[in-house]
């Protein structure tokens, strides 16, 4: 039996409290008053419900051939080192999850992660659903492989099939690339109105076909209003923010660090960052989701696009609680009671009552932030196998001190 005792923050209220996990089947089995006995030190510390990242690219698939720049075991490091428990992998790999035999082989892979990794399912112009109940992900615009549509015609007709379906969109409407694709900067090859008119569209179909909804990565201020909208008729979507568009803006892009802050959709100006910044907060943005993206520094200077975060996003949740006032449970919401949501249906019994709480029943994974030990984010201390950060130099208010995985302890590198 592990017993961790301090400041706990859930999705609806902070308390100090004791928290009981039977090691041997990695469940929550008791919350309770503070005893006195801790096994762990939690001075100065808040104690959440594990984190999860619901939108990651692992980059591991049977093929085998990206695995230079992480496959399921360095992104499970990485993970463990940002304060993240659970993550979902998205499915534009070479050998893409298309049908039960690749989901099921892809999925094999994933035993060696010491962290638990939910497959999403591709969708493409040749796709139809699986057999089984898992998620989905559909890319509007061009990705790896022939993950991708080419007009809003081709997407409806595949995307019928999927009726009452969990899927994910990525949006940006491939005619307004293709009509931009000359443009001399990155963010303006791939414009606002590109990611407002696949909203539109994404919004369309996901009332229309009945589906549980997604908007991956969210960029643009002037789309927040039409999800809010959706929503507010019970259309059944939710969104996503990552750190790089709630951190970044154009402002901030220099001849030095514009490859590396590249990425699709890019970054927004400063307006779009505050306004994603207070969605966020206010519940109409749902989930802090990284978008993980690992690439290789000699890949990025060739002009790819995507930035890693597993390593930083259990500090970067502290930058939020310091600079723009989130609450503990703010944090627990988008971090962790949201992520635990969204994959509950897709897991198997032995992780009782899911992610994203602390209560007796469901997973004993916390993530445990110490507020007063900043942490240098440096090359040298992240764990992903690409091996640089787009934070490099920045210091977080706060960082990650444990990771609890299922009962199981993991004490990240220290900080400087």
């Amino acid at each position: 039996m592990l017993r961790i005792e301090g400041r706990i923050a859930n999705h609806d209220r902070e308390f100090e409290g004791s928290i009981e996990i039977d090691t041997t089947t990695g469940l929550v089995t008791s919350v309770g008053p503070i005893t006195g006995h801790s096994d762990i030190d939690t001075t100065n510390c808040i104690i959440f419900p594990g984190f999860g990242d619901i939108h990651i690219h692992a980059r591991e698939d049977v093929s085998g051939t990206q695995t230079y720049k992480e496959d399921f075991i360095t992104t499970s490091a990485a993970a463990i080192h940002g304060g993240v428990v659970h993550v979902a992998d998205m499915p534009n790999n070479p050998i893409a999850p298309v049908d039960d035999a690749s989901y099921s082989a892809k999925e094999a892979l994933t035993k060696k992660s010491e962290v638990t990794i939910t497959l999403y399912a591709g969708i493409g112009p040749n796709t139809s659903p699986l057999t089984r109940h898992v998620p989905y992900k559909a890319f509007m615009g061009p990705s790896v492989g022939d993950l991708f549509f080419s007009s809003k015609e081709q997407l409806e007709k595949v995307i019928s099939n999927y009726r009452e379906k969990n899927v994910s969109f990525h949006c940006e409407d491939p005619a307004i690339l293709e009509a931009n694709k000359n443009a001399p900067l990155h963010e303006l090859k791939r414009p606002p109105s590109a990611e407002i008119s696949a909203t539109e569209f994404a919004l369309y179909l996901i009332e229309k076909y009945e589906l549980i909804g997604k908007l991956c990565h969210y960029s643009t201020r002037d789309g927040l209003p039409l999800i809010a909208a959706a929503k507010a008729r019970g259309v059944k979507v939710t969104c996503e923010a990552t750190p790089h568009h709630l951190f970044f803006d154009t402002g901030m892009i220099t001849p030095a660090n514009r490859q590396d802050l590249q990425m699709n959709p890019p970054l927004r100006a400063s307006e779009d960052r505050l306004a994603l910044l207070a969605a966020l907060k206010s519940g109409l943005v749902d989930y802090v989701a990284t978008d993980h993206a690992p690439h290789t520094l000699e890949e990025k200077i060739q002009g790819h696009s995507g930035v890693p975060h597993l390593d930083t996003l259990g500090a970067f949740s502290t930058w939020l609680m310091s600079e723009h006032n989130y609450t503990t449970a703010d944090i627990a919401r988008v971090f962790a009671y949201n992520p635990g949501l969204f994959i509950h249906e897709f897991l198997s019994p032995v992780h009782g009552k899911g992610f994203g709480h602390i209560a007796p029943g469901y997973s004993g994974s916390l993530t445990i932030l110490d507020t007063h030990t900043p942490y240098v984010v440096t090359r040298e201390s992240v764990k992903t196998k690409c091996g640089w950060s787009p934070f490099e130099g920045f210091t977080f208010p706060g960082s990650v001190k444990h990771t609890i995985v299922q009962g199981k302890i993991h004490n990240p590198t220290p900080r400087t």
